[in-house]
């Protein structure tokens, strides 16, 4: 067997069909699993669209094996669920970035609408031209697969802009756009299929597939991560809150590891938001959580906001000594913003849990604000008789 006969033999559609399907049923998985988990519309639309790519593809394949007299049937279903393979997965592309609308909805059905009329042509048509079959099936086939290279090339033009990923989004297009072009061409303009237009037809689909693959695969793991940061962070501050910063200071206990807790809390906050209003509160909160946060960058420790205007750090580990660290921070915030700090802290102590270990360290952020606010104190004893000013 040469390499012409390999790649363009009798068996090659085959091969191409069935690479294609591989990978759509790997994305109809993933696609399923996320829908089944989250329940959300985007991925009721991309599974349904995925769901029908399937049964086109197995139309395709029962196609490319030859079934004799039922060939014509199914060339009729399997180009007509291309086109609404093709209309209804752009669609979900689109709503996995965008929040439905009405005129989304609007375009979609007009799309569908054109589409089954187109196929309701291609039915009567060998009806319309009944002495002449071949021109009869050709006008049939002709009227889906430019309606096919005109929604591709909307596609093309208006989703990019308005989705993310947008460049690979329109190369796979741009790759689709090719195969299609290359399949018209060998279907209605040459005599014979040139060689170059065949490879394109045939294998053009495995990678538009194979990018749109990449594509849905990348969008669903930054879904995943934005659900999960959003259950694992403050929406004001993007500081973890409360309940994820308590966790990981009982996971780093429960380990062995010798941790210190910082307590910072905003002097005179409520003053400001009484006075200034609680938007400047929230700007002024804000600012003093960007500089914890690039502190805690630097030094590999965990920011997090315990509630109101108290936030809070976690250090893992004896390499920075938790004043020096605090102080940077009071520092900072004091010639950075137009407020000041209080800052306590406290180191863990055998037998000491994380509940423990957050108490001592806010009473003795108390005990910095009665001291005269605007300091660092460590934990003593004594810090545990201070109260709120």
């Amino acid at each position: 067997m040469n390499v012409s006969e390999l790649f363009m033999g009798e068996y090659a559609r085959l091969y191409s069909v069935s690479c294609v399907a591989i990978i759509v049923v790997i994305m109809f998985v993933m696609s399923l699993r996320l829908f089944l988990s989250r329940r959300r519309k985007p991925y009721v639309s991309l599974t349904l669209s995925l769901a029908v790519l399937i049964i086109q593809h197995t139309f395709a394949t029962a196609l490319a094996m030859d079934f004799g007299a039922t060939a014509e049937w199914l060339d009729f279903a399997a180009q007509t669920l291309k086109v609404l393979a093709f209309i209804w997965i752009n669609t979900a592309v689109y709503k996995l970035y965008n929040a439905a609308s009405g005129r989304l909805s609007f375009y979609f059905y007009v799309s569908l609408i054109v589409l089954f009329l187109l196929a309701a042509v291609r039915l009567q048509v060998h009806d319309w031209f009944a002495g002449v079959p071949r021109l009869a099936e050709q006008l049939g086939q002709l009227g889906l697969d430019l309606y096919l290279l005109f929604v591709a090339l909307i596609c093309f033009v208006f989703i990019p802009p308005r989705i993310g990923q947008a460049r690979k989004y329109r190369f796979s297009v741009a790759i689709y756009l090719i195969a299609e072009t290359a399949r018209l061409l060998n279907g209605y303009v040459w005599e014979q299929p040139l060689p170059a237009f065949t490879i394109a037809e045939l294998y053009l689909p495995i990678v538009y597939y194979f990018c749109l693959f990449l594509l849905l695969f990348e969008r669903i793991v930054e879904l995943l991560q934005s659900i999960y940061r959003s259950a694992i962070t403050d929406g004001l501050t993007g500081l973890y809150n409360r309940r994820y910063f308590l966790n990981r200071i009982a996971q780093y206990i429960r380990l062995g590891y010798p941790v210190s807790v910082l307590f910072a809390d905003i002097d005179n906050f409520k003053t400001l938001n009484d006075i200034r209003g609680h938007q400047a509160g929230d700007e002024a909160l804000k600012q003093v959580a960007q500089i914890l946060w690039e502190e805690c960058e630097e030094a590999g420790a965990l920011p997090g906001r315990y509630g109101g205007e108290e936030l809070a750090a976690l250090l893992v580990g004896s390499s920075v000594p938790p004043g020096e660290f605090a102080e940077r921070i009071r520092r900072r915030v004091e010639a950075e913003t137009n407020v000041t700090v209080s800052i306590g802290y406290c180191r863990s102590r055998k037998g000491m849990s994380a509940e423990q270990l957050v108490k001592k360290a806010d009473q003795a952020m108390y005990a910095a604000k009665k001291a005269g606010k605007n300091r660092v104190m460590p934990f003593s004893p004594l810090s545990s008789s201070a109260s709120a000013p």
